[in-house]
Formats: structure tokens, sequence, C-alpha cells
């Protein structure tokens, strides 16, 4: 089983990089820089299209042959002001150079060569809440099923606040079957505030033949190849994720966990 739960291998530069071969999969890649005023970062993106997301700071920004300025004015994440963000198609160059201290993550998948470069947000993007009580979550639609940027990718970003949960009630998405459910590898860039706290991630199947309970810290990612993936913030920690999700075909339909059905029906009506 490859080790669902990554670690920055730094604190500067390039600070993740899952590839799916790395990740053990087809679909999903998810990169983080974290950059210092006047750094400066690039890529190809080769036959993957790519959604740049400016989780913080500000960055000048050049890809697919076009200069598109500063982009970003969040300088910390928990502003929950909507984001600023670019998507290059396959075949392309981006290059980011950082106006402040940033972070840029780099969400890809399988380019098609469907869609032009383009912005995405901030504007056209609203914070939305989802979930009733403790299951309360705040979300930031990048790229979801419904915006017709990409090819393959699916992005969003969720803001819990301490004591709730989130990605909850238990569900999956790992058959490709659809309209009943589709097949979809996931990513979770996590962030806590204060940056010293922590959040619990698991992922399971119903068969129990995978079942990892995690304590996730500010800047750990989490690998959801299959199976449910609820996580919570516990008292005193709010929890940010960037969510980057991507398969066979770009629609997002799941199936709860049985021992949560009640509760998807009760909350339902």
């Amino acid at each position: 089983m490859v080790d669902l739960l990554r670690k920055p291998f730094g604190s500067h530069g390039k600070v993740h990089e899952i590839t799916p071969h790395a990740a053990g999969w087809r679909f999903v890649g998810f990169s983080v820089y974290r950059l210092r005023a006047g750094e400066e970062a690039a890529e190809t993106t080769g036959d993957r299209e790519v959604i740049l997301v400016i989780v913080e700071g500000k960055a000048k920004l050049r890809a697919a042959e076009q200069d598109w300025g500063v982009l970003g004015d969040r300088m910390n994440v928990f502003e929950k002001t909507p984001p600023h963000c670019l998507y290059v198609p396959n075949d392309s160059n981006w290059n980011a150079v950082a106006e402040t201290d940033c972070v840029i993550a780099v969400c890809s998948a399988p380019g098609k060569g469907g869609h032009a470069a383009r912005r995405i947000g901030p504007g056209g993007i609203s914070l939305t809440a989802r979930g009733k009580g403790t299951n309360t979550r705040y979300i930031n639609n990048i790229a979801m099923e419904n915006e017709d940027y990409c090819d393959s990718l699916l992005v969003t970003e969720v803001f819990t606040p301490a004591g709730h949960w989130s990605s909850y009630p238990s569900h999956r998405h790992d058959e490709d079957d659809f309209p009943r459910i589709t097949y979809l590898e996931e990513t979770y860039y996590h962030r806590l505030n204060p940056a010293s706290g922590f959040g619990v991630q698991r992922v399971y199947t119903d068969d129990g033949r995978l079942d990892e309970t995690m304590a996730v810290k500010d800047g750990d990612v989490v690998l959801v190849p299959r199976g449910h993936h609820p996580c919570g913030a516990p008292y005193g920690f709010e929890m940010y994720y960037l969510n980057v999700m991507a398969g066979p075909l770009r629609k997002w339909r799941f199936i709860p966990a049985p021992e949560v059905e009640w509760i998807m029906e009760s909350d339902a009506k």
C-alpha cells in the first residue's frame, strides 16, 4: 500500500511533488511551491492540464505564451477570500515569479487540448456553506463539474470550522459506473489555524481492507485512492484543505458509507 500521508519534504521551494506514478494511480498530480519574494518557479505541462492556485501571497504569472499579470491577494489562506487561479492546458509552459512570499499549488490531470488558458477567480467564486450543525463547512469551488474550464480536473477549497467534520457523511467515489458512481482519485492539501494544530482524516473501505486514520498537520497532503475519507477539525483548530480530483469522467458521483446513510436521509428532509 502506498503511504497515504505525505509530509512536506522541505520548507522552501518545491515542498510537495505527487505524481501519478508516485501515488500508484493514473490521473491526479499535485505539487506545492513555497516561494520567497523574487523567487521563481517554472514547469512544462506536457500531456497534462494544470490549475495553478495561489493559496497565499502574490505572484506574477506567464503561461501559454501570455502575460497574466500579478495574481493573488490573500496573504493568509484563512482570510477565506476567493482564490486567484490560472488554468494552463497541456503542451504549454508556465512561469511564476513571487511578488511576496507565496504558496502556489499545482493541480494536474490528463489534458486533451479542449480548453484555452484562462484566469479562474476571484470573480465568480463565492464562499458557500454546506452541511448542517457541526457538519457545516464553507466551500470555494474553483473548477467543479458545472464550471466547464477543464478536460479532467475537479478542484475546490474547503474551510472547516474548529470542532466540525468535513467530507462527511463519509462517502466514496471509487468505481467507474456512471451515473451511479464515478471513479475519482483525490488529494487533500491541509492547512491548520493556528499552524501548530492538527486535524484527523480517515480513509477506509467497506470491507476494511483499507482503514487508515491519520493525524494531519499544517502543510500535509493525504492521498485518497479509494474508499471513504472524512476529516475532522478538533476544537481550537480551524482546517483548510484544497481538493484535487480526476478520473476517466469529469463527473462527481458518490455513494455514502452504509453506517451514515441514515444521516444523509435525515439531512435531506
